[in-house]
Formats: structure tokens, C-alpha cells, sequence
């Protein structure tokens, strides 16, 4: 097997994260209002904490994949701006009947990447790891050696830039699912491992889509999960790209690309497949028949969900 061709940098690197954005809620009834729209459980929340969460349709397919994070004032929801043009209307649908506001804050509130070794001193040395404090800078941990900063602290300016696409490889290597626009309406929750990233509750009340969440836990309506996958191909990739498995001689149609790290012809990439794939199975890219991609461990224990 291949070595990984992605590691953390060598020394407290920024990635600027031009492709996230954020949503912004407040007022008195933000929280229960969010709340009663997603997987997780927003009440048990403190300021300062954070999570992986969905947001569904009635049908618990997935309009957005998130990072809520809990500040004093408000909630931010934290995902690609590109699925904004349907995520947010479908946010604000029933918010006419709260009191809650809902914004795109994506241009007010830059968000960095900072990830290498000896990134979890450096956060300290800035104070930058305090509890959430409306309009300050501060910082979440994603991993050892890897934080979120929101806001624009000065001090961040002066560590080495990388390639945003980097910081998107490590969220693949960590199993982090990502959504593009194309994937909206195509997934349910636990299709990219939400329940093993403690993104669902199963003991919270309704939300939307949560009829279709719990069939899928408790009467095993799920077939499929989130593959972290490693190779070379001949062309760029990008998501939605079709992904076969060789059967036989012939090859059968068995996903599509989520998201995806590419360095000349080797790849990172993660991909929504059928739970009982074979761990040595043969994968390429549909149309690239030099193309040849194999899995990796998840770095999490998976339920069975």
C-alpha cells in the first residue's frame, strides 16, 4: 500500500478557508428554534462548545452538513458557502413564527485553518482557546495539532500559508464528511457516518426528518456509509465524479465522489459506498480506466447505526 501523501505541516501553519461560510443565529429563541430543525442536540450545549450536526428535509435527506458552534449570543453554523442558496431559505422557512434571526455572516466573520506541529502551543500562547466571546477572536479544536480560529486574530498572519485544498485533504483523512451543492437532497445522516462524529441524538424530540434518521437506527434502513479512499488517477477529479468496482471482468457503477484531495495523479478522496464493500476491493474512476483507488481505516469506531 501507498504511504499517505498528506501529513500535518512541521511547524503551526494557516489555511484561510475561502470556502466556508457561516450562518448566524440569535435572539431569545434561537436555540430552541435550531433546535427543533436538526440532528443534534442544541440545548445541551454550552458556549464554547461544538459539533457536527444536519439539517434534513421531511424525507432526512440532507440540505446541510455543519459545524455548530455555540457562542454567547448567537449560534454559528459553519459549512460550504456553496450550499447556502438552498440550505438557508429552507432554514428560515418557519422562522417567521419565532423570534430568532437568521443571517449569512460569511463576510463579517473570516474563518483560518491553523494545523502542524506545535499548533496546540502556539493556540495557547495567543489565548486564543478561551470559551466563545461574541465579536473576539478564538479558537476550537478539531484534533490534536489542529484548530478552527473564527475571526481574524493579527497573530495568525504570521505563520506560514498553505493551500486551502490541504486543510480539505486532513478533513478526508479525519472522516470528516463534506457536502458540495450536488449532494444536497441525496444523503440521510448516517450515509456519512454522522451517528459515529456525534452528530445525531437519538433522545432529543422531533425535528425535521427525524422519522427517517431513527428508521434507519433502529430498523437498519441504511445500506451505505463514508469510505475514506487512497490512489493515482490520469485526470483531475473532482466531486461528483462516478466511482465503479471491479466485478469479474466487468466494472459496476457503486458511488460518487464526495470530496477529494488531489496532488498531480494521487488522490485523497472520500465517497458514500455500500457498507459490506470488501475492504480489498478494486476501485477506479468511471471514464479513467488507469484509475485505481483503495480504502483506508476510518480513525473512529463505527457503529451499526
Amino acid at each position: 500500500m501507498n504511504a499517505i501523501p498528506l501529513s500535518l505541516p512541521t511547524a503551526p501553519s494557516r489555511y484561510l478557508l475561502n470556502r466556508m461560510g457561516v450562518i448566524r443565529l440569535t435572539g431569545e429563541d434561537r436555540v430552541k428554534y435550531l433546535h427543533s430543525q436538526v440532528t443534534c442536540d442544541v440545548q445541551a450545549l454550552q458556549a464554547g462548545q461544538h459539533t457536527l450536526a444536519g439539517h434534513c428535509d421531511p424525507k432526512g435527506k440532507l440540505w446541510n452538513l455543519f459545524r455548530l458552534v455555540v457562542e454567547p449570543t448567537s449560534l454559528l453554523m459553519l459549512s460550504p458557502r456553496e450550499l447556502f442558496a438552498k440550505a438557508l431559505p429552507e432554514l428560515k422557512k418557519y422562522a417567521v413564527f419565532s423570534k430568532v434571526g437568521i443571517e449569512d455572516a460569511s463576510d463579517e466573520l473570516p474563518l483560518f485553518g491553523v494545523a502542524g506541529q506545535g499548533a496546540d502551543a502556539w493556540i495557547q500562547a495567543q489565548g486564543l482557546h478561551a470559551a466563545a466571546v461574541d465579536g473576539a477572536p478564538y479558537a476550537i479544536q478539531l484534533a490534536p495539532d489542529r484548530w478552527l480560529l473564527l475571526g481574524h486574530p493579527a497573530a495568525v498572519d504570521t505563520l506560514p500559508a498553505e493551500p486551502e485544498l490541504d486543510w480539505w485533504g486532513q478533513e478526508i483523512l479525519a472522516g470528516l464528511p463534506t457536502m458540495s451543492a450536488l449532494h444536497q437532497g441525496e444523503y440521510i445522516p448516517q450515509m456519512l457516518n454522522l451517528q459515529a462524529l456525534n452528530g445525531i441524538s437519538f433522545r432529543k424530540g422531533c425535528y425535521t426528518g427525524q422519522e427517517t434518521v431513527a428508521r434507519a437506527k433502529y430498523r437498519g434502513a441504511n445500506n451505505r456509509r463514508l469510505f475514506i479512499l487512497q490512489g493515482h488517477v490520469s485526470a483531475t477529479l473532482t466531486p461528483g465524479d462516478t466511482l465503479e468496482w471491479q466485478l469479474g471482468e466487468h466494472w459496476k457503477r457503486v458511488g460518487i465522489v464526495l470530496d477529494c484531495w488531489q496532488q498531480q495523479q494521487q488522490v485523497l478522496l472520500s465517497a458514500v459506498l455500500p457498507q459490506d464493500l470488501d475492504a480489498d476491493a478494486c476501485l477506479r474512476i468511471k471514464g479513467d480506466e488507469g484509475s485505481h483507488l483503495h480504502g483506508l481505516p476510518l480513525p473512529y469506531a463505527l457503529s451499526d447505526e
